[in-house]
């Protein structure tokens, strides 16, 4: 169940106007934070990303289904599924023991899968997907909200990046 504030924080990008995937953040941005303190595991960062998807369409978040072709269809079943019950079952109570059973598997995973090197190579094969102009206005982003010192350091790291290139040509 997510906890009140993030429904809260959801509600709020939906009234500023934001769009689903805005508000079903808050979501996943909860289920990283879970993985890491060690609530439960997970085997990959899509399937962290893919419960806080679940738990938003749940909550009420007006997220589609993936398009066909997309996902297995299995996946794209699910999606509607999960969207269905946000719409019209809120008030009923989940399985006690579907749950436990869910955690149970997920605390037998790891807690990497939310680190910060698990969630580049993740956030920038997803950049690739969506092409090159998106990736460029994402590192322009980022150039306006890292600040002095995180430019500073992005910048070391980008020579060091260079040089282990070189070495390895």
């Amino acid at each position: 169940m997510p906890q009140e504030e993030v429904i809260q924080r959801a509600e709020r990008d939906k009234r500023e106007g934001k769009s689903a995937s805005t508000q079903a953040g808050e979501f996943v941005r909860e289920e990283m934070h879970h993985v890491r303190e060690g609530k439960h595991g997970a085997r990959s960062p899509q399937q962290a990303i893919a419960i806080g998807l679940s738990k938003a369409r749940r909550a009420g978040v007006k997220l589609p289904a993936p398009k066909r072709g997309k996902t297995s269809d299995r996946t794209r079943r699910q999606a509607l599924h999960e969207l269905s019950r946000g719409r019209f079952s809120r008030g009923r109570m989940p399985s006690k023991r579907r749950s436990r059973g869910t955690l149970r598997a997920l605390q037998r995973e790891g807690h990497s899968a939310a680190s910060p090197r698990a969630l580049g190579p993740h956030a920038r094969s997803a950049a690739r997907r969506r092409g090159r102009r998106s990736l460029h206005s994402a590192a322009v982003k980022a150039v306006r909200t890292k600040g002095r010192a995180g430019l500073r350091a992005a910048a070391r790291k980008a020579v060091r990046t260079r040089a282990k290139h070189r070495k390895a040509a």
